[in-house]
């Protein structure tokens, strides 16, 4: 009986222990990104659960049936940032960016951007930018900026 409690208890340790784990990575089924649902053709995501300065990913389908991941974050000068999870170079892969310290990485190529540098280069390898606006307690993205640049995501796996 007492092994038996033992081997539950070892059991149900393992599998927090990869639960936590899964939640911290981009794996298939944890931690993967959010569904979003448009009202009224915008997205509106909560300050509150964006502002740590951790990449937020979420996910919502364009007027095209388009499945589009993007990315949020708070970089470290206090702007909440917005981009599609993919470039101009590097799409095709479907791979999109993962967060160290203060950069997104691309996560076909391992090109690092700083997150105060998103929304403010375009182009290349950088994360291609979404217009955003703050209003009230939210975040809002218009579901036509996301339209507009789901091509970017047609390819993810």
């Amino acid at each position: 009986m007492k092994k038996e409690r033992i081997a539950v208890a070892t059991l149900f340790l393992l599998l927090l222990v990869f639960v936590s784990s899964a939640l911290s990575f981009k794996l298939p089924g944890f931690g993967g990104p959010s569904k979003l649902v448009p009202a009224e053709g915008f997205l509106a995501i909560p300050l509150e659960d964006i502002d740590d300065g951790k990449a937020h990913h979420f996910k919502v389908k364009s007027a095209d049936g388009v499945e589009v991941t993007f990315f949020v974050l708070k970089s470290r000068d206090g702007v909440i940032r917005a981009a599609i999870d993919a470039c101009d170079v590097c799409y095709r892969s479907g791979k999109g960016y993962t967060q160290k310290a203060d950069h997104m990485v691309c996560e076909n190529c391992g090109q690092r951007f700083a997150s105060e540098k998103i929304n403010e280069i375009k182009g290349g390898c950088n994360p291609a930018p979404l217009k955003r606006k703050i209003e009230g307690k939210n975040l809002i993205i218009a579901m036509a900026d996301i339209n507009t640049n789901s091509w970017y995501c047609e390819f993810k796996k």
